[in-house]
């Protein structure tokens, strides 16, 4: 009798087979030290040696492309790689999704681990990324094999502590440009990436720093470095990057690519020449605006932030900035030499003149300031309003920072002060609030009510120099009860020199167009100490905002 033995299709390509192979024989042959030596291979010995006492090899990665997950971990044990039962994996299939364009949902991508020791005999893992390849994705297996944007090595630091992490960010970042991080979900950890596209070899491109623990504020640094550029070239583009983007406003480009996704349809709904649109596509994707794959165009997370219909929707802050913002910003010159608001001299009157005097462009306006109101997201997180009974926000524009602390405080009555143009776009704001909101037209520069337990100025001081916000922050001391505090919210310029925030571009965006200006919080403890008030507290709040509260001194 003859017996036959049903063979298993293969679900791996020999081109993955070879490459799982290889990532193992790599991981086998080398150990912490080699491994920073091909990767950041400018580091000195003496700070290799510094990196290997806190660090130890931990995992080699790469992203594979099996049919399907059916038979796959028999065939890699067939091929010596052992692995232990497959995690989802949320943040490469995320990646992925961004990356090309697919729906996360079409994606399905998973993580196995397989011990390996390394050139020490010390145990380590390949970690493999897995993702289910049928025909119709065959090109993402293609470009991701051709680039191994998915592969790195991983050093896990012992003993982390906020000193540490920061000299070992600082030390590899010297050779190695930030390329993300994030949390890992299901353990308390924290993880960087870095990025070298000059290695030869691709598996040493990437490297991973892990470490326990979560270092919230390292981390924010590091992803923010991780998205700027730093060649000056780059930098100097700056301004065409501006107009790319507020051109893609202006033709709602991005609220186009919602529901068509080729060259000739967009330029059809756009009204807009097909080869000219082509190349602002290529811009937009070069910037990260837009993603491009296979000559279909879609969204990324950014440019989602600029479509019409996004509550949230940052489109009018684009129009601004390649507006007439765009156009003072030409004259910062001037500004530099004279020490006074450019604004003016590119349009006659100062900034919030010129506004009152055109409807659509002070509407445009307010619409822009709503763009940054996710920093108002902490508000009601940071102060407790429960004993107040009436708040008072002075020059509170359309009201939605109001509206969202009477949303959370129910028994609270609002008060919004401001000029008449401005309280049109409030009294639509705040209509179902009709009952619990007065509106007062008024110059805050003479008085403000006297009714109130809290006030409000919230990115009103930096508008202004500082004899102007001493003249306003007098007028609220005059009028204010006894009992009733002042809240501040401002981005607060770094009181150290080693760190990054929004408030130093905006402090030369407020030369520009009010003559304003950003500070620190000392700056303001003086402002505010010096018109009576004691600054009691100061909270951060979203797109490096601070609330600071402040209270009548006896």
């Amino acid at each position: 009798m003859i017996s036959t033995t049903a063979t298993r299709t293969p679900v791996l390509s020999t081109v993955d087979i070879d490459r799982l192979l290889a990532a193992k024989s790599l991981l086998g042959g080398h150990c912490t030290r080699s491994v920073l030596t091909a990767s950041v291979p400018s580091l000195d010995d003496d700070h290799r040696a510094a990196v290997t006492r806190h660090s130890t090899l931990d995992h080699i990665a790469l992203l594979i492309f099996p049919e399907t997950f059916d038979g796959l971990e028999d065939e890699l044990a067939a091929h010596g790689i052992e692995v232990g039962a497959m995690t989802p994996s949320v943040v490469v299939r995320e990646r992925l999704s961004s990356r090309y364009g697919i729906p996360v949902g079409e994606l399905t991508v998973g993580i196995l681990r397989a011990p390996v020791a390394d050139r020490d005999g010390l145990r380590c893992e390949l970690e493999i990324f897995a993702m289910v390849t049928p025909p119709d994705l065959a090109h993402i297996a293609e470009d991701e094999r051709r680039h191994e944007r998915e592969n790195h090595v991983a050093l896990a630091v012992r003993w982390p502590d906020p000193v540490l992490m920061r000299g070992l960010r600082t030390m590899i970042g010297t050779a190695m440009r930030p390329d993300g991080g994030g949390y890992n979900g299901y353990e308390n950890s924290t993880v960087m990436y870095f990025r070298d596209g000059h290695i030869a070899n691709p598996a040493f491109r990437r490297l991973e720093l892990i470490c326990s623990g979560r270092f919230s504020q390292l981390l924010a640094t590091h992803q923010r470095e991780s998205c700027a550029g730093t060649e000056l070239l780059r930098l100097m583009t700056g301004a065409w990057a501006t107009q790319a983007i507020a051109t893609a406003a202006e033709l709602y480009l991005l609220d186009y690519l919602a529901v068509a996704h080729d060259l000739p349809g967009l330029a059809a709904a756009s009204g807009t020449d097909e080869q000219s649109l082509a190349r602002l596509l290529r811009y937009l994707t070069a910037l990260g605006v837009v993603h491009t794959s296979r000559g279909r165009y879609s969204l990324t997370d950014l440019g989602a932030l600029l479509r019409a219909d996004l509550t949230g929707s940052m489109r009018a802050l684009a129009l601004m900035y390649g507006g007439p913002f765009y156009q003072s910003f030409g004259a910062l010159t001037d500004s530099v030499r004279s020490g006074e608001e450019s604004y003016g001299k590119v349009f006659g009157s100062h900034h919030f003149a010129h506004m009152a005097g055109d409807p659509g462009l002070a509407e445009l306006f307010h619409q822009s300031m709503a763009a940054s109101n996710a920093m108002f997201a902490g508000v009601t997180r940071s102060i407790d309003f429960s004993s107040a009974r009436v708040v008072v926000d002075i020059a509170g524009g359309n009201g939605e920072l109001l509206s969202r602390i009477l949303a959370a405080n129910p028994s609270l009555h609002g008060v919004l002060m401001d000029l008449p143009n401005a309280l049109v776009s409030a009294e639509a704001r705040l209509s179902e609030m009709a009952g619990r909101v007065t509106l007062v037209p008024g110059d805050f520069t003479k008085s403000v009510p006297a009714t109130g337990d809290i006030y409000l100025l919230s990115r009103v001081l930096h508008d202004w120099d500082d004899e102007q916000c001493a003249a306003i922050l007098i007028t609220c001391a005059r009028n204010m009860p006894p009992h009733a505090e002042l809240l501040v919210i401002e981005r607060l310029l770094p009181e150290g020199a080693d760190v990054d925030s929004l408030a130093i571009p905006w402090d030369v965006h407020m030369l520009c167009n009010t003559g304003g200006r950003e500070r620190s919080e000392s700056d303001y403890r003086a402002l505010l100490a010096d018109a009576g008030f004691e600054l009691v507290e100061s909270h951060a709040l979203p797109l490096d905002a601070h609330i600071m509260r402040a209270r009548r001194r006896a």
